[in-house]
This record gives structure tokens, sequence and C-alpha cells, in this order.
């Protein structure tokens, strides 16, 4: 599949939202084209819709209405060529459909040139936004990490923690897995029964990352690899053959705020996903709707800050998507240290933070619950620090609410707590006595009391 035919393949995701912001007429025509339609005259159609319409898509600020038009475009010119047809290109002067198509691709092929040419080590990131760190990394950790290949290491862009707990045996889905290193950690951390899958739109970073499956498997003194690499694009999940409900957790590393569609990104995570999974996620978020001129920095976009979502707009996609709230784990203000962009972004400020998200349905049998944590989670034996709302000591009573007794009951961490509705007296160990519920912490307000400090 060439260039142009997999980008208008992976974008089609765009379409399924808010399409009313596109004409009708252009609606009608994208859809029949990508229902497979093998009709010449539709397909004639919608490429002369495409030119008749290409000002007003090339100036509009509506990406949804670009992408809608653009591929269209290109999947006509992909169903043309499979037809033999002949590829009907009408414009109004010339340069025009070199226009379009620059426009199409240049969301994507700017991050994959980006990543693959201009920032070839971490010394090459022009911001801090991808070096900022969190909690310290626990000892297991480190050990899994002082495995991973050097060149591995080097071409690493993360910003946050995305090292969720219990995860023996589990199935892992990385999302923009770059050179592999999360990856390869992982690979170690969940055992040789677990498994571990890197998606990447960039070639040159999963060519990387493959390169040292044999080097890491025999690190581990594993017999068959227990990690492989894709390329393709983290919201079209399904175009590189991720089945329904395949991944007990789905992890991802300052990657979603480069996409386009984070919606769909969201959504295709929901879907690979078993029920009662997670999705573990670390990424940049800003304290308000980013105006136009960040959002199209290409520095700044390229360094996972003009992409950042607004994270009240989180808690809403998360919620549309199918997601119970989002859980904040961990957050830390961003500091750019590059004062030619300081002034690009003016008064805007940004944090890293860090999310987990369950795939659980909640009904009116749910309900408050004490729990008792059993340890017997690696590197939290003692102490499960779950997010900034819920820390459970060994052996003591805690007593949750509703939404988080889901959770424990209807995920992997159901056998690592003893779990009663509080109308049920649990057997509290000696020297120890039920801890009662505190007052819920909302995420927002740790966001706007600890993360987002106003500047002095």
């Amino acid at each position: 599949m060439d260039a142009q035919a997999r980008f208008g393949h992976s974008v089609k995701g765009l379409l399924t939202e808010k399409v009313t912001s596109c004409g009708t007429d252009v609606i009608a025509l994208t859809k029949q084209v990508l229902r497979g339609s093998r009709s010449a005259e539709f397909l004639g159609q919608a490429a002369r819709n495409m030119v008749m319409q290409e000002d007003a898509i090339l100036h509009s600020e509506d990406s949804l209405r670009k992408m809608a038009i653009i591929t269209t475009h290109l999947q006509y010119q992909q169903e043309a060529i499979q037809r033999n047809l002949p590829i009907i290109t009408i414009v109004k002067n010339k340069g025009d459909v070199e226009r379009v198509t620059v426009a199409a691709q240049r969301i994507y092929n700017e991050m994959q040139d980006y990543y693959s040419k201009e920032v070839t080590k971490t010394s090459d990131l022009k911001t801090n936004a991808c070096l900022t760190t969190t909690r310290p990394l626990p000892a297991f950790v480190r050990e899994a990490l002082q495995c991973v290949h050097e060149e591995i290491t080097a071409k690493y862009y993360g910003c946050g923690l995305v090292i969720p707990e219990c995860l023996e045996n589990c199935w892992i889905l990385d999302l923009g897995s770059g050179s592999g290193r999360d990856c390869y950690m992982l690979s170690k951390l969940v055992g040789e029964n677990g498994h571990v899958t890197g998606i990447d739109m960039t070639e040159a970073q999963v060519e990387v990352a493959k390169k040292y499956i044999g080097y890491h498997m025999d690190k581990f003194g594993y017999q068959n690899p227990n990690v492989n690499f894709i390329l393709g694009y983290i919201e079209e999940l399904g175009a590189a053959g991720l089945k329904d409900e395949n991944y007990n957790l789905v992890i991802s590393n300052c990657v979603v705020n480069l996409s386009p569609n984070k919606r769909a990104v969201l959504r295709e995570a929901y879907r690979v996903l078993k029920t009662g999974g997670e999705m573990y996620f670390s990424d940049v978020y800003a304290s308000h709707d980013l105006p136009e001129e960040i959002r199209k920095h290409r520095i700044l976009r390229g360094e996972c800050l003009g992409g950042a979502l607004w994270w009240e707009d989180l808690y809403k996609i998360a919620e549309d998507v199918g997601f119970l709230p989002p859980r904040l784990v961990t957050a830390s203000r961003i500091t750019i240290g590059n004062k030619e962009l300081e002034s690009v972004v003016g008064d805007c400020q940004f944090v890293s933070a860090t999310f987990r998200l369950f795939k659980i349905p909640l009904d009116d049998s749910s309900q408050r619950c004490e729990v008792i944590y059993n340890e017997g989670i690696t590197g939290h034996e003692k102490e499960l620090e779950f997010d900034v709302n819920y820390k459970f000591k060994q052996g003591e009573v805690v007593e949750v609410d509703k939404e988080t007794a889901a959770i424990l009951q209807n995920s992997r961490f159901v056998t690592k707590f003893l779990i009663h509705p509080v109308e049920q007296m649990l057997p509290v160990p000696e020297s120890c006595s039920p801890e009662k519920l505190k007052g819920f912490i909302q995420p927002s307000e740790l966001y706007l009391h600890m993360a987002i400090p106003k500047l002095a």
C-alpha cells in the first residue's frame, strides 16, 4: 500500500466524529466511498467535489472538514488504481492538487520527519517537555530498564511514568512505542507468559525497535519472543490487525497529544481492551484550550506541547467513549526552558500527568465497600498508591466509593484485595482500625492547586 493510500486509510476515524461540520453532500459522498463503493460515478463526484471546495478547505480551521474531503480524494485514487481507472484530477490552476496533498499529509508527515530526522536522540529535543520526571522509579523497574539496549534508551522521548502495577502475565499494548524502550522494559516485567505489542507510525523508530528483539529475549532468558512491533496509526488499530478485547492494558507515554484525533485514540483503546482492562497513560495537558498559533507551531507540536489536550476535555472524551471517569495518578508542571518558544506560548501553562482509565461497567448494584490490601504486587508489597485519592497499606481496612470498589472487583487487582460491602464487617488485624472514607479529591482540584500554579 502506497503512502497516500496508507494515510487515507488511517484517517477514516476522523469521519465518524462531528461529521456535521462538513457539508451534507461531502458526508454522503465520503461515506459512500469509505463503505467500499466501486461506483465510478460516485468516485468521480467525490474527486470533483474535493477540488471544487479546495480553497475553502485549505483556508478552513476545521481540520475535520479538511480530512473528510482529502480522505475521499485519496480513497478515490486508491480505488481507481485497484480498478485500473484513470485518476480524475480537476484543477483550477497549476499546483492545486499538490497543495491539497501537502495539506492532508502535513499533520502526520511533520511528526514522522521530526522524530526521524530532527530528533534522533534525547539531546536533540528543543524543550524539556518530553523529559519531565514524576515519581522515583521502584528498584524492580530500574533493574528492568538497565537491561534495555543503549541505542533504544538514547531514542526515548517519554514525558512521564507509564509503569502500572500488577503486570505478571498481562497482555499490553503500547501506543506510540517509538524505539521500544517501554515495551522491552514491560516485556521483562510481564514475564514470558505475558506479551507486549508496540505500535508506532514512524518507520525509522519501528525498525530500531525490531532490531533488538533477539538481544532482549536472550537477555531475559526467554525461549520465545513476547514482544512485537507494528508500523501503524494509533487512531486506526483495526487497520493494523489489532482485535477487539485482546489486551489487559493499553499504555501510552507522551503520544496522545501528537494525534490529530484524540477521541479516536481513546475509542480504539477502549475497543481493544478486555472488560476489566485499563488504559494507563502519561501525557501533556494544557491549562486551557490552545489557540491556533500554538496548535499549528511545528516545533511545539513535535515537542508535545502544540497538540496538548485541555485537561477538562479528557474527562468529556473518556466518558463519551465508555470509560469510567479518569483517575489521576500523578501530575507535575512543565517548564519549557526555551525563551523563543516561551514567547509563543505566552500565559498558557502545561502539565505532565499520568491517568488511568478503566473499562468496567458501573450499574445500580455497585456499592461502597471496605477493602483490605493483601499485598502480593511486585514492588508494592507493603503499600499500593492507586491514585491521588487512594493509598492502600497492607492489612489496613479502607472504605472506598462504589466506583473504586467496582474497579477492584472487576480488574486484575481482584485477587490482591479482600472486598466486602460496608454493611458487612471485615476482620480487622490487631492494632489496626478501619480508615473511614475521606472527602474524595477531585483531580481537577489537584491540577489547579498543585500542577498549574499561577506564575509570579
